[in-house]
């Protein structure tokens, strides 16, 4: 098939709850450069190769639609376009030199070092959250329980926001990150409350300055010529509270049901706890479920996989299609959990990589070996074909792990 041919429905169907769409390997092999018809009908151009997935996303040209770009639309009406993108009021530089201005200032917090000395505390919350949940006895969402409390525990602490907004924080955060699940004027009305919460917090911060990330980023913008704008402040806020939570959220438990859907996993795990750190890479890799996939606007005629794509193409990157290619990862289609070297593209490529990588890489660490400490008898508490997916947002996950120990 080629891009003149019918275009593909996206997202594409999955036959299994953990299982990769069986169309993932067909359009690797025959049509790695597809045409897609989205939930809105518009056309975009779909990438499965590792090879054209992340020479796309490492290349400085291109970064995510905004909303001046003539780009698709996710679904009707505009939805889940506004909220993944931003109104112009709120949209940040997408590339060049003033968008990695905004990632060396938001990067300071992000280290290695930081991350190292978070992890104890980080420690100590998933213990308590995992004793909590056994003292209230099995059967047990650990999703709720454990996977959604701890990122927003986390986040809200190095933000300085109240944990006990959680619920109203991730009602925004799934309204930000909508294709279907809601309509515009929910969307708009979400986004609304978002951003005057937002920026009632960054007053408060201003008046009385913590140490958290936003007092320290507030701080270096009051001197002249340095740090972020106060459009750029709000808009970095709401986006690491949305990204904070939610992406690590939904992977926790994804990692969960994916070790226990094979008990073999997660016995290898219990004998050897050394390979944490590769199964939590391997987790990343192997996971299906996640999510709509990165845009990309087509700002100049491009040429990929022997096929030129003009100017205005909107190209979905299929990270998780990529990390199932047998030409970059041996015997991909196994969950291996001592991979190594192990180059998946879940936090992407390039100058446009994710910049928390290192706060999820460290939550998803502590939460798997606080679990294999305290519980090494958990098992899930259903088939794995009962579990339901999370539709409708631009992130994927399951709605509930049931848990038994």
């Amino acid at each position: 098939m080629s891009q003149s041919e019918e275009a593909v429905r996206y997202p594409l169907p999955y036959e299994g709850v953990l299982e990769a769409p069986a169309e993932w390997e067909r359009l690797r092999q025959r049509c790695p450069v597809a045409a897609v018809e989205l939930p809105s009908g518009d056309r975009a151009t779909l990438l499965t190769r590792y090879e054209h997935v992340k020479g796309l996303l490492s290349d400085p040209r291109f970064a995510r639609p905004t909303a001046q770009d003539d780009s698709a639309r996710l679904a009707p009406e505009g939805a889940g376009g506004v909220a993944a993108t931003g109104s112009p009021e709120l949209a940040l530089a997408a590339k060049g030199e003033p968008h990695q201005r905004w990632r060396r200032q938001v990067g300071k917090w992000f280290t290695a070092k930081r991350m190292t000395a978070l992890r104890p505390r980080m420690t100590a919350t998933a213990e308590r959250l995992i004793d909590e949940m056994t003292e209230d006895g099995g059967p047990a969402d650990l999703k709720a329980r454990l996977g959604f409390l701890l990122p927003v525990y986390v986040i809200c602490d190095m933000l300085g926001v109240p944990a006990d907004d959680r619920d109203r924080l991730s009602h925004w955060s799934d309204a930000f990150l909508s294709v279907t699940r809601f309509g515009k004027e929910e969307i708009d009305k979400a986004q609304a409350e978002f951003v005057q919460y937002m920026s009632g917090h960054i007053s408060a911060k201003r008046e009385e300055p913590a140490d958290d990330l936003l007092s320290m980023l507030i701080k270096e913008s009051e001197v002249e010529g340095q740090g972020l704008s106060d459009k750029e402040l709000l808009v970095t806020a709401m986006g690491l509270l949305v990204a904070g939570h939610e992406t690590t959220a939904n992977m926790i438990g994804k990692m969960i049901a994916m070790l226990l859907a094979d008990r073999s996993r997660w016995e290898q795990l219990l004998a050897d706890p050394s390979l944490v750190r590769t199964a939590v890479e391997e987790a990343l890799r192997f996971d299906t479920n996640l999510g709509f996939g990165l845009r990309r606007y087509i700002s100049e005629d491009t040429e990929i996989g022997g096929e030129t794509l003009p100017r205005g193409t909107t190209v979905i990157c299929s990270m998780p299609a990529a990390n199932r290619d047998e030409d970059v990862f041996a015997d991909a289609e196994n969950m291996d959990l001592g991979r190594s070297p192990n180059p998946h593209l879940v936090f992407g490529a390039g100058p446009h990589s994710c910049l928390g990588q290192a706060l999820a890489r460290t939550e998803l660490q502590v939460v798997l070996e606080a679990l294999l400490r305290k519980l090494p008898t958990l098992e899930l508490a259903v088939p794995t074909e009962e579990l339901e997916r999370v539709e409708g947002l631009l992130v994927g996950g399951l709605r509930e792990v049931p848990v038994r120990w």
